[in-house]
């Protein structure tokens, strides 16, 4: 697996595309990316493969009328032909009000996220990761069920106003449910990391099966407000439904938990406990990310929430136009910062309380609270007196990410968060432990 073209060779073909252009404005996006993947299931393989995609999208603007058309194809004729399309499609739309031009030059952030591990890693490194997580379940006698993908992929953009970017990157995620073998007992665990050379799927895979065989007996525990210590996963899904709501428009047209009265928000507020703080950084070593946004605008280091403040939402161009201030590009990635203390300190400082390893199925309940509902899955865990008791059966939660950072009692070293589904979710979140969790409802599932 390798990036197919340099940065000299896609900006000669952007160039080619921009040429054929008639319209006013034009606009050209090429994304060329390669996963591979092993799946595995009652430590087994099922199925690997490798997907190949390069997409080129060209919009064209006359005026306020802008049209879309993509291609897959990359000879004279097809290149020429998805311009002349986009042109006919812009002809026929209506006018979008809302549509601002395209941005000029920028100067980008250096971000490196591309690493030549993950870009030529062998079948046989992929497989032997798994076979190492698979050996692991054996000889433990569980039965694990795993899925390992990575990424090399590079997207650029160009425009008829001299802009040019241009990101190459490489990601590798590894996750894991591991079941004892009558079905009882759930374990989980995931890594994620943009060099290769950084995964090693034993540790992750005992964590797992400690998880798996460590749950068997759950016995149930009365619903209600418990002390919970959330693991980065658990946590990271309740904080993405706060950051999907950082945003000017919502909050200024009152659809958001930043919405006052009288069509003011909440920016500037202190809204969260002081220990909470919440940044975006492209060029962040650990979690680096793409440093122009989806229309081309530079990202930067951007406080979101600094010691509990709202510091920024973002802005698109047309709402910072309308609103008369700068337009803030929502973020590639989010990090928050934590504190020092060690899963096990948490523990050991809990009387009574919840180790929660995964947080699924999760809904928001209403925007203008944040309140989101789900379920705990794969290893739900009853705290007392510093130790871990017992099992317990999992909950159904409701509850706000707002109010949960105002109850914070500890958090740890921030880790990079993998999704549930093993998606790319671009995160750094500590766990941490909050008082007054709420647990509504039992759950039967495992």
């Amino acid at each position: 697996m390798s990036i197919a073209a340099s940065e000299v060779e896609v900006k000669a073909l952007l160039q080619k595309v921009l040429g054929y252009s008639k319209a006013d404005e034009c606009e050209v996006n090429l994304l060329d990316e390669e996963w591979s993947n092993i799946r595995y299931a009652r430590n087994e393989v099922s199925t690997c493969g490798s997907l190949a995609n390069k997409t080129l999208t060209v919009r064209s603007a006359f005026g306020k009328r802008v049209g879309v058309a993509a291609i897959n194809e990359f000879d004279e004729a097809a290149l020429e032909k998805v311009v002349r399309r986009s042109e006919e499609l812009a002809r026929l739309a209506p006018e979008n009000p809302e549509y601002v031009g395209l941005v000029g030059p920028q100067t980008y952030l250096k971000a490196n996220g591309f690493f030549e591990s993950t870009a030529n890693v062998s079948p046989s490194a992929r497989a032997g990761a798994v076979v190492e997580s698979i050996r692991l379940c054996r000889d433990q006698k569980q039965l694990g069920a795993g899925y390992l993908e990575d990424r090399v992929s590079y997207a650029a953009l160009m425009n008829s106003k001299g802009l040019f970017a241009y990101y190459p990157s490489t990601q590798v995620n590894f996750s894991l449910t591991v079941r004892t073998p009558d079905g009882t007992g759930s374990g989980y665990a995931t890594r994620g990391y943009n060099d290769f050379n950084q995964l090693k799927t034993a540790p992750a895979t005992q964590v797992a099966v400690q998880k798996a065989m460590g749950s068997v007996g759950a016995r149930a525990l009365e619903p209600g407000k418990y002390t919970v210590i959330l693991e980065p996963l658990a946590a990271g899904v309740l904080l993405e439904h706060l950051f999907g709501a950082l945003d000017a428009r919502s909050a200024d047209e009152g659809r958001s938990f930043l919405s006052k009265p009288g069509g003011k928000t909440r920016l500037g507020e202190k809204l969260i406990d002081e220990r909470v703080t919440i940044y975006s950084d492209p060029t962040f070593a650990e979690l680096p990310a793409s440093p122009w946004s989806g229309d081309g605008r530079a990202q930067e280091k951007t406080a979101w929430i600094e010691k509990g403040v709202v510091k920024n939402v973002a802005y698109s161009r047309y709402w910072a136009q309308k609103k008369g201030v700068k337009a803030i590009p929502y973020p590639n990635n989010f990090i928050m910062l934590g504190g020092t203390a060690s899963l096990d300190e948490m523990i050991k400082s809990t009387q009574r309380g919840i180790l929660v390893t995964k947080l699924w199925y999760t809904r928001s309940v209403d925007p203008q609270t944040l309140l989101v509902t789900g379920l705990t899955r794969d290893g739900t865990f009853y705290i007392e007196n510093g130790r871990i008791k017992h099992p317990v059966k999992n909950f159904r939660f409701n509850e706000s990410p707002i109010i949960m950072l105002n109850n914070v009692e500890m958090l740890g070293k921030p880790e990079r968060m993998v999704s549930s589904e093993g998606s790319f979710a671009n995160y750094m979140i500590p766990p941490m432990k909050i008082r007054e969790f709420t647990f509504s409802s039992l759950s039967e599932a495992v």
